[in-house]
């Protein structure tokens, strides 16, 4: 799964929108305007332009890029607003607070019609809401429950198929990108006063990136990488120090840059101070 997280695109890195702890499911939609095909290279600069757009929409009032997450033809997920916090795509209260938005980069005309690597970015970005965002099990389409034709026809026919990945086809290797980066100073901020606190807002969401490696590194158990470095984390790392050979206090859990360095060279993200 090949998730741009927000500070690789170009925003924020966690977004000011309202925490939300659950949803029924997620919603698909689609951009309703001209969109013409593009390298992957240029996607991120048109989501960067989506934000502008919603964030200079005085009528909607958004404070953010209005979905949880986008996917652009070549199969990445753009993470939006991103899990746990509340959408402002779906056309009202109601229906914003009980389900996710996930926006397909395509248009009513010019690319009209999802590429196999779209479903499959779609398919994760659908994923990533359930493991991590607590979404329900439903997928439908903006135009359930709301007057409008999004997300298009091609898009919605596979919504109602239930959104299945594409017959026959291999799952892409991810579009090249920029590596997730992590910010030692303010990870291990959180992991000086970050306790598990079930359902709150992620303090610093470099904490899951590095709980993902230490998933990997057969450290940390899945179902408690959520994003807190309370005290399964601490452990975790802890263990990962030793593993490159430290102890006593240099093994009390909280990242140093060279353990951190090493831990993000074999898992795939980079360091900065």
């Amino acid at each position: 799964m090949a998730i741009i997280r927000r500070s690789q695109w170009g925003a924020p890195a966690t977004s000011p929108a309202s925490y939300i702890g659950s949803t029924r499911g997620v919603k698909i939609h689609y951009l309703g305007t001209a969109y013409p095909s593009r390298e992957h290279s240029e996607c991120a600069a048109y989501v960067r332009q989506i934000r502008a757009s919603h964030l200079a929409n005085k009528t909607e009032n958004y404070v953010d890029i209005a979905y949880n997450h986008l996917v652009c033809e070549h199969g990445p997920v753009f993470e939006g607003r991103g899990v746990h916090k509340r959408t402002g795509a779906n056309g009202d209260a109601e229906l914003n607070s009980q389900d996710y938005a996930v926006c397909a980069l395509l248009g009513s005309s010019g690319l009209t019609k999802p590429t196999d690597a779209m479903l499959h970015g779609l398919r994760d970005a659908i994923e990533d809401l359930r493991d991590n965002g607590r979404a329900g099990l439903w997928i439908g389409g903006h135009r359930d429950g709301y007057s409008t034709k999004c997300p298009g026809d091609p898009l919605y026919d596979w919504v109602q198929r239930g959104a299945p990945r594409p017959a026959g086809a291999a799952e892409p290797k991810p579009a090249p990108g920029p590596k997730p980066s992590v910010d030692l100073s303010k990870l291990v901020a959180a992991a000086k006063a970050d306790p598990p606190k079930h359902g709150a807002p992620v303090s610093y969401y470099g904490v899951k990136t590095v709980e993902s490696a230490l998933v990997a590194e057969g450290l940390l158990s899945r179902d408690v990488a959520d994003g807190h470095y309370g005290t399964a984390t601490v452990r975790a790392y802890a263990a990962w120090q030793r593993r490159c050979g430290y102890s006593g206090k240099d093994a009390d859990g909280i990242p140093g840059a060279e353990s951190l360095k090493k831990l993000g060279a074999r898992r795939g993200f980079t360091i900065t101070p």
